[in-house]
């Protein structure tokens, strides 16, 4: 009887929101995005998530028409959709940066299944993306959003996220901020190999018989391995660095509505 005291529409109307802002966040964050991951798992957890913080939500009047209904859930939808992007730019700047690598280390061919995107992505760049998994795993990230979420309910009831214009400027400003991240991870690597190549083609000048693919093929790879496991420490700490920029901005996408 006190269950069905509860099933009311007002009730109703918000269990349904926050499952929506769940469903949001577990289709674009990173990590609960991987496709290892089946659909009905990402179905249980957002459901029991769902449950789990629904007594957090404070009791509001939800008088919505089922028009306006569906705008509010497009717009829970789209909240989590704007934080996974907001995340997926620092990963993709890791992922950007592991492809300069793999490819100034001749190793673009060398491409495998990548499980988290479920495309084929080079060697490099996947060993480089999933050590920025574990570490954004060890900052408890994905505990963070769920903090978050919890005290979001005050500043941002459910159905109430209006997309505004810092959101964009922000999403601009870290384009370009992917491109020089990642390329700043990538230039020792870059620089280096590139000088190789010049010692190796001033070498085959002046001894042609020089067989660059036997011989300089493989001191390359072995060059751009060594330089790559003197540099994995800074290239991990810019991507902790962007990675506390972004769920800054994220905070302020939840908190300062």
């Amino acid at each position: 009887m006190e269950f069905l005291n509860i099933l009311t529409q007002n009730n109703v109307a918000a269990f349904l929101l926050l499952l929506l802002r769940f469903s949001g966040l577990f289709a674009f964050f990173p990590f609960f995005d991987n496709q290892f991951i089946s659909a009905n798992i990402k179905a249980g957890l957002v459901f029991f998530c769902t449950i789990l913080f629904f007594p957090l939500v404070p009791q509001m009047k939800y008088d919505l028409t089922l028009v306006e209904f569906m705008i509010a859930g497009g717009m829970e939808i789209l909240l989590g959709f704007c934080v996974g992007m907001i995340l997926q730019f620092v990963f993709s700047a890791i992922a950007f940066g592991g492809d300069l690598m793999s490819f100034s280390m001749g190793l673009t061919m060398a491409s495998a299944y990548d499980p988290i995107s479920g495309n084929q992505k080079p060697i490099i760049a996947q060993v480089i993306m999933l050590l920025a998994l574990v570490v954004a795993l060890s900052l408890d990230f994905h505990h963070g959003i769920f903090i978050l979420i919890s005290q979001s309910f005050d500043t941002l009831p459910l159905g109430t996220f209006a997309l505004k214009n810092e959101f964009v400027t922000y999403c601009i400003s870290a384009f370009g901020s992917m491109l020089v991240v990642g390329f700043a991870m990538a230039f020792p690597v870059m620089g280096i190999l590139l000088l190789s190549d010049i010692i190796f083609g001033m070498i085959m000048k002046t001894n042609p018989q020089f067989n660059l693919l036997a011989i300089g093929f493989p001191i390359k790879i072995a060059i751009g391995f060594l330089i790559l496991m003197m540099i994995v420490g800074s290239v991990i700490y810019h991507f902790q660095q962007e990675m506390i920029r972004a769920f800054g901005f994220v905070k302020v996408l939840f908190l300062s509505q």
